[in-house]
């Protein structure tokens, strides 16, 4: 039995196409589930050339901006990892998000291909299952479209990492308020 209690951290990613290392992650946001006020954004250089055209056009970022003003991908990824030590203090952080596979697998590997160890351990909830779980709704009525109004808070989806991270802190706390005891 794991006597450290839990703390939640919202994060979200936008990228420059489906998978990581072939790929970049252009950007991540966090902020912490239940203080969404405690908050973390970087850009981050690219690894490579490669993108998908629609991955650039969703977020608005630049693949030559970002390759001159975005930080470094170790850089960047020890700054989360510091950030994410000292945001959850003596609890264990468990990385939340909405599509959670897709942004997890991004966050793993640049954590584990720059060297810097990834405190969320192997995996991360996913707000979309918890929602089928909570509402016994089937994946495609999961979508973030389809999920009732009463589980989005004011903060609207821009593709913006930190922005998005914010949106869905604030629907994972709404879910944990209607789970039945």
């Amino acid at each position: 039995m794991n006597d450290r209690a839990e703390i939640y951290v919202a994060v979200d990613i936008e990228a420059s196409g489906p998978v990581p290392g072939d790929y970049s992650m252009l950007s991540i946001g966090a902020c912490l589930v239940d203080r969404p006020d405690v908050t973390f954004y970087r850009e981050l250089e690219p690894i490579s050339d490669a993108f998908v055209p629609e991955a650039l056009s969703v977020s608005g970022l630049s693949m030559s901006s970002l390759a001159s003003k975005g930080k470094t991908p170790a850089e960047a990824m020890g700054e989360f990892r510091d950030w994410i030590e000292e945001s959850s203090v003596d609890r264990q952080p468990v990385m939340v998000a909405f599509n959670a596979a897709f942004d997890w697998s991004f966050v793993n590997w640049y954590f584990v291909h720059f060297n810097v160890p990834n405190p969320f351990g192997i995996g991360a909830v996913d707000i979309k299952s918890f929602y089928m779980g909570l509402a016994g709704a089937s994946w495609m009525d999961s979508r973030s479209s389809e999920i009732p109004d009463a589980f989005h808070g004011p903060a609207k989806h821009t593709h913006n990492a930190l922005d998005d991270a914010i949106e869905q802190a604030s629907m994972f706390v709404r879910m944990l308020a209607s789970r039945r005891c």
